[in-house]
């Protein structure tokens, strides 16, 4: 069990303390807000009313202890970088960030947060590609042209196995995964001559090109 400090309480920072505390952590929670710091103590160890800008606050909750730190202090950018700041010079080493623009991700970063996330972009960037591509069930951006997608099998490929379709030569990419959706059941290490059904969906890494190939097979 890890100990996590969540700074700030809106959806995503609640999200993410609900969600750590559930796999079994230890979560400290805090916000200068009382009712979101209300509506969420039932769902984590601790939920503290306060404000996470300051050392005093956060070592007062415990946060000198925590194994990492997640800042989401909504449109307040100072708030933002303040708390992150204070994480770090409590001894945090691992500090996770929500950010709003380029400029507040650049900031973070040089400050040596481990991770900038852009909920509102990202969460774009998945909606978008789906309309683009009705097959992409979903997707997660690696790095700069290189993805994770989930994606419907093409029924040109139903009833064959991964070994006579070739996807690494043909197209470049890899199967990480096979999830039989009937069964809800992710075959982590994917048997090559298994052939596919039209129940399963495929976890496929590869750069952005050679991805957007694959899903347009008819």
């Amino acid at each position: 069990m890890k100990r996590f400090i969540v700074v700030g309480l809106g959806n995503f920072g609640s999200s993410v303390a609900e969600s750590l505390y559930r796999m079994g952590h230890d979560v400290i929670a805090v916000d200068t807000n009382e009712s979101a710091v209300d509506r969420i103590a039932r769902n984590v160890t601790r939920a503290a009313v306060g404000d996470g800008r300051y050392i005093e606050t956060l070592e007062r909750v415990g946060a000198r202890k925590a194994d990492a730190g997640v800042v989401s202090t909504g449109d307040d950018i100072t708030a933002s970088i303040l708390a992150a700041l204070a994480l770090r010079d409590l001894g945090v080493q691992e500090v996770y960030a929500k950010v709003i623009s380029g400029d507040h991700a650049r900031i973070m970063e040089k400050m040596g947060v481990v991770e900038t996330i852009f909920p509102e972009r990202e969460s774009g960037l998945r909606l978008a590609t789906r309309i683009v591509r009705p097959s992409i069930l979903n997707y997660v951006r690696l790095g700069a042209g290189f993805s994770i997608v989930e994606m419907a099998v093409p029924q040109s490929w139903m009833g064959k196995s991964l070994r006579q379709l070739e996807l690494p030569r043909l197209y470049r990419i890899s199967v990480i995964a096979v999830h039989d959706v009937l069964r809800d059941e992710m075959i982590a290490v994917p048997d090559p001559d298994a052939p596919l059904k039209n129940s399963d969906t495929l976890l496929v890494a590869g750069k952005d090109v050679d991805l957007e190939q694959a899903s347009s097979v008819a």
